[in-house]
């Protein structure tokens, strides 16, 4: 039965979308555009599928706070560095399961991103979880992220030795889901080995695309205007679910894995309380680590690699420092990916200017005034554009639509105040995987500037894509094969400075799903092969 506005969550607050009218009291103080229309509201001009590139658009144009009317739902966004700041404060503010999220609760209901704040799993999973993406856990995963590489490195080299483009997003894509669903849950989806992308992948992107598209469409209008898209999401929620549940029951018949994080959600009690994770939420961990474990990464992994073939004087730097670093090394270790501090630089940078988590809202947990001038009721909620948070002049300059991997030098970061760097979220509910995330597509981008040169295809232009996240679309790129690197590593500790960029630390000034832990043989390290 549909909940009305009326009904009340544990914690109080209605259930379902609540409108910014209800919790802004001097709403007309905040900025909207121009031509609103009575009903439509801020419709005009308006993209159903570039809606975050549209807020953007909006907020350039409208200042570090405003708000759009969409079919008589308002909306306020923030991107104002101050304003950001104080929406992250933990003792006022909390995550707000906002409209796109809770449009994925068919599918993950109270996993770990979409669980509302008084809901105990969420808690109970990540006391669970989070010994899961400890160091000792994550030098585990090394192995398996390299042997992962190798894959897409052999794939990659067939297309470079028949003079074929690479396809970015579909590749990254690839390797991304093979990294998180063999670390995470011992199983190969065998990616590589098909012409197309994985069923369950498409059954991702379907669902993610249908719970952006509600956003546009008025709810009453949805069963007949979304008809056959509803029943197209049914049953990509369906197959999303059968796969995990036979992951689950192949694990159950087995002697059980080697400690992964499915073995933690199937055996592992809360430390204090006893309480195990129930079999329906187990399913809903797996889904939400399978696709947010693996969707924003590659995005992440794509845009950069789009940035690289685009400033080879970057990519040559880059290079320089693998070739340094590394040296010879036929497979790097765990520890020697956190010395990649310039092509840590490179994958910030990137994040910078498209987060591939593109905002995050956040609600008051009591009645409070924002940045000293905008009064909330307890429940408002607003969503912070990090897009824009990220290209904020007074943070970043007024070059900061440039792409430039040196705004997160050492001395940079330590000179930029708190807040401005939000890719991963904020607070408590961060991003539990931001580790492992940074890790892996470090590792990756190392290994593919010391294997290839990249170059972009003439005449293509940066096109990205929605879906709640953002990917470039259409990005292909050509290779050239480089010759192996023969000299012994030569930079124990880089002259960057301390390791405050390095994938193993937490990152610059940053809060924020992305084990098979066991050896991965020589036969199977991509370097060995690459030498054989």
């Amino acid at each position: 039965m549909a909940r009305t506005r009326t009904e009340a969550a544990a914690d109080g607050l209605p259930k379902g979308f609540r409108s910014a009218e209800l919790g802004w009291p001097e709403l007309h103080r905040i900025p909207h555009p121009p031509h609103r229309l009575p009903l439509l509201g801020d419709v005009i001009g308006a993209s159903r599928s570039t809606p975050m590139q549209d807020s953007l658009r909006h907020a350039r144009q409208l200042g570090p706070i405003f708000r759009r009317r969409v079919f008589g739902k308002e909306f306020v966004f923030v991107w104002g560095a101050r304003l950001a700041a104080d929406l992250a404060d933990e003792s006022r503010f909390a995550k707000h399961v906002g409209l796109g999220v809770a449009n994925l609760r068919p599918v993950a209901g109270d996993g770990l991103f979409t669980a509302y704040n008084h809901e105990p799993n969420w808690q109970l999973a990540h006391d669970v979880l989070a010994p899961g993406f400890s160091r000792e856990a994550m030098a585990g995963y090394h192995l398996v992220m390299l042997d992962v590489a190798g894959r897409l490195t052999e794939h990659w080299d067939r297309a470079e030795a028949a003079g074929r483009t690479v396809d970015v997003p579909g590749d990254m894509t690839k390797l991304t889901l093979e990294t998180i669903a063999r670390t995470g849950f011992g199983h190969d989806f065998g990616s590589f080995e098909r012409p197309r992308l994985h069923p369950f992948v498409t059954a991702m992107v379907g669902t993610l695309t249908h719970a952006q598209r509600l956003n546009t469409v008025p709810a009453p209008l949805v069963p007949w205007l979304l008809r056959g898209a509803s029943r197209r999401n049914a049953a990509d929620i369906a197959y999303l679910n059968r796969t995990v549940d036979d992951l689950v029951r192949a694990r159950r018949a087995s002697d059980g894995g080697d400690g992964d994080l499915l073995d933690r959600m199937l055996e592992t009690a809360h430390p204090d309380t006893g309480e195990r994770l129930s079999a329906e939420n187990v399913r809903r961990q797996v889904v939400t680590f399978l696709v947010a474990g693996h969707e924003t990464t590659s995005g992440a992994l794509s845009f950069a690699l789009h940035h690289l073939a685009r400033h080879p004087e970057v990519a040559a730097r880059a290079r320089a420092e693998v070739d340094r670093v590394w040296g010879g090394t036929e497979a790097p270790g765990y520890e020697q990916v956190a010395r990649l501090r310039y092509v840590r630089r490179v994958l910030d940078e990137s994040l910078r200017l498209w987060p591939t988590a593109p905002a995050f809202a956040r609600e008051a947990r009591r009645d409070t005034v924002l940045d000293g001038t905008h009064p909330m009721r307890r429940g408002a909620w607003a969503l912070v554009l990090t897009g824009m948070l990220h290209r904020d002049p007074d943070v970043w300059g007024p070059d900061a639509e440039r792409f430039d991997p040196d705004r997160f030098d050492a001395k940079a970061v330590r000179a930029r105040a708190p807040h401005t760097f939000k890719p991963f979220g904020t607070g408590a509910r961060a991003c539990i995987g931001r580790q492992f995330a940074l890790h892996e597509a470090t590792l990756v981008l190392g290994l593919l500037l010391r294997r290839y040169e990249l170059r972009p295809e003439p005449g293509y232009r940066l096109r990205v894509a929605e879906r709640l996240t953002l990917m470039p679309e259409g990005l292909r790129l050509r290779l050239d094969r480089r010759a192996p690197v023969r000299e012994p590593a030569r930079d124990r500790a880089t002259a960057e400075g301390p390791g405050t960029e390095g994938p193993g630390a937490e990152g610059p000034r940053t809060e924020g799903p992305g084990a098979e832990a066991g050896a991965v043989s020589e036969a199977r390290c991509p370097v060995r092969r690459a030498a054989q």
